[in-house]
């Protein structure tokens, strides 16, 4: 599958979703677009959005989108609190609907 990481996770989370190619925001040069444009843009070339934004799925009609959206739910966006949600992780992102927010926790 082909992975967008938002720019709002920490982009070393990006080798540890293995078996999927994991592309983040600034690499594509849209770090600061507005996340309507940003989902726009990536659902032409991605399969995955995968975010830490909880205000996402309330600011966008999601179900427009031809996107899976998965929203990691962390104590922060740091490394460290990201990492243990890694395994449940990669059992959502084949399963994750497109125009869906999928909600990974512990």
């Amino acid at each position: 599958m082909k992975i967008l990481l938002d720019e709002c996770v920490d982009q070393r989370l990006a080798p540890e979703i293995r078996g999927h190619a994991v592309t983040t925001v600034p690499q594509m040069g849209w770090a600061s677009i507005k996340n309507g444009e940003l989902l726009h843009r990536a659902e032409r070339e991605f399969d995955v959005f995968i975010t830490v934004d909880r205000n996402l799925a309330f600011q966008q009609n999601i179900p427009k989108f031809q996107i899976a959206v998965i929203l990691l739910h962390a104590s922060s966006n740091r490394l460290d609190d990201l990492q243990v949600l890694v395994p449940i992780l990669l059992e959502s992102i084949g399963t994750a609907p497109k125009g869906q927010v999928t909600h990974v926790r512990l």
